[in-house]
């Protein structure tokens, strides 16, 4: 079916002060939303209570209002504006609260608006973990052990019941806030308190930990005929146990099985269809057994998110513009013109290029803060990078981290013996890949780093030996006896000028510019252009690497 006419006046809510947990990646999905509707005629509304967001200039909406986001302001702008619907999925966990808070005192039916883009029963099975649980058993898909309890006693006894290691995960929260690991009875009560005052309904889950699982994300849009489509799959590089938006991701999922991809496809598919009666995107979280490809689900989300900007950068997808035009009631299929000017948004993303996120962190302004990594999200942003091969997009994404590092290494910073390095892989931090790098260098074995780690792929960590085989073969040259095959070599590895200069003690980064530019090893262009190449894109986007053909 087309566009529903009946809805001429839409109010968007954006999601607030930027917190960690909670940035600019909505402002990103609130602004495409905005222009998608516009082009559609429709009069957008808009109310952030942040004025530094891109969303509330001016030209993005018809109005803006900044006000705080709560019932109050709601009430305000529908009394001075005659709007038909409320789209809070741009708006991250706060615009999905709101809107469930105006719902539960008839603020929406006292006013004739509706929800649209998601609805309230999937936003109480998705973010109610007991709820979601239920749900999931119901549906037939794996979940951790896990039971809710809405008290510090209940949880005492449901921890001793399970037993260790432990989740709490608060429900209604953003960026893991309030969750956390509990490895021994005695930091269960402090992590328990934490967590029940975290949610708003004062509930947690206490949930046996899978550590050592591997953990993949999937992005879904579903429009209103029930056709789904799943947009990227993103794998992290850490085990489960860091939070996502603190562990390096890569899309496309690197090491998964194709009996592993379609079992993890067809269930959040499923899932997406049983989560409510309406039209948008999601994203679902699973963990699955290395050993044994059993997955379990860990959640979903039913609105666009950080991964959901992510994912459209890394395919060139714009998902929360074809998101706001699903929510006004147009079809996948019917949707022309998107993406590549030949086909229609109905089809799944296809990728020729790695991407590498890597979140940035800055503990140096947060005194007192513990740098350890776990269920709260504490990065402050990310890098993201794409290259023809995993090596070259880490290394890209390594060079954007503005800490100093001028690739994947930290040069005459590596003074840690081989003993210390193993026993300082145990915990997740920061700068645990550049300490993986330095194992390797050093001569630990693979296996010995992926178990230090807790399972960190021992896929991810050949792609990185391959670096540090490269290095070591620079390092036996000088500027002059560099060969041409090594650095063409190295380029496509993602080895910086200046990254090669330090390996060989040598020259300058201009130094080696010069010799590599004379040998014509220069940097081409090749397109994003969501569909490896089978269309022409006619809303590409390029990224640079080594190679003999340009796009």
């Amino acid at each position: 079916m087309p566009k529903d006419n009946s809805i001429t006046s839409v109010l968007i809510i954006g999601s607030g002060p930027i917190i960690i947990g909670q940035a600019c990646e909505f402002d990103y999905s609130g602004t495409q939303a905005a222009r998608s509707l516009r082009e559609e005629g429709i009069k957008v509304i808009l109310i952030n209570s942040n004025p530094a967001t891109i969303m509330t200039d001016p030209m993005m909406a018809d109005r803006v209002y900044l006000l705080p986001l709560n019932v109050e302001s709601i009430e305000q702008i529908l009394q001075e504006n005659k709007i038909d619907a409320v789209l809070p999925t741009m708006g991250g966990q706060t615009a999905l609260n709101l809107a469930k808070e105006a719902e539960e005192l008839g603020i929406w039916k006292q006013y004739n608006v509706r929800l649209i883009g998601v609805d309230i029963k999937a936003i109480d099975k998705a973010e109610d973990r007991e709820q979601f649980r239920q749900w999931m058993i119901k549906l037939g898909v794996n979940v951790a052990t896990a039971k809710t309890a809405n008290s510090f006693l209940e949880g005492k006894e449901y921890a001793q019941e399970i037993g260790f290691p432990l989740v709490i995960r608060p429900s209604f929260t953003l960026g893991g806030t309030g969750g956390g690991f509990v490895h021994d009875i005695s930091n269960l009560d402090e992590a328990l308190t934490r967590g029940l005052q975290a949610s708003p309904i004062h509930e947690v889950l206490v949930e046996k930990a899978i550590l050592g699982w591997k953990e993949f994300e999937l992005e879904l849009l579903r429009d209103c005929a029930d056709n789904v489509c799943i947009i990227c799959t993103v794998e992290n590089f850490d085990p489960m146990g860091v939070h996502t938006g603190d562990s390096i991701t890569v899309a496309p999922a690197m090491t998964l099985s194709d009996t592993a991809f379609q079992l993890m496809r067809n269930t959040a598919i499923r899932m997406m269809r049983d989560l409510g009666n309406f039209a948008g995107g999601c994203n679902v979280q699973f963990a699955m057994n290395p050993d044994t490809e059993e997955i379990i689900a860990i959640e979903i989300n039913p609105r666009v998110s950080r991964s959901s900007a992510l994912a459209s950068k890394a395919t060139g997808y714009p998902i929360a513009k074809v998101a706001a035009k699903l929510a006004i009631g147009y079809r996948l299929d019917e949707l022309k013109n998107q993406i590549t000017g030949n086909t229609s948004a109905f089809f799944e993303p296809t990728l020729d290029y790695v991407v590498v996120k890597i979140p940035r962190w800055n503990f140096d302004k947060f005194k007192g803060a513990k740098d350890t990594l776990g269920l709260q999200m504490k990065s402050v942003g990310e890098v993201m990078a794409i290259g023809r091969s995993f090596t070259e997009a880490i290394q890209k994404a390594c060079q954007s981290l503005e800490n100093n590092a001028v690739g994947l290494g930290y040069y005459g910073k590596s003074l840690m013996k081989t003993d210390e390095l193993l026993d300082y892989l145990k915990t997740p931090k920061w700068d645990r890949v550049f300490r993986i790098k330095d194992a390797l260098m050093a001569g630990l074995s693979v296996n010995s780093i992926s178990k230090a780690s807790h399972g960190i792929d021992k896929w991810f960590l050949y792609e990185i030996q391959k670096i540090c085989d490269i290095e070591k073969e620079i390092a036996l040259h000088k500027l002059e006896t560099l060969p041409e095959d090594l650095l063409r070599k190295a380029k496509h590895h993602g080895f910086s000028d200046e990254q090669i200069a330090r390996i060989m003690n040598d020259g300058t980064e201009d130094e080696i510019y010069e010799k590599r530019k004379a040998l014509g090893i220069t940097r081409v262009f090749k397109m994003v252009d969501t569909c490896a190449a089978e269309f022409e894109a006619k809303t590409p986007y390029f990224y640079s690497t080594f190679e003999s053909k340009s796009h």
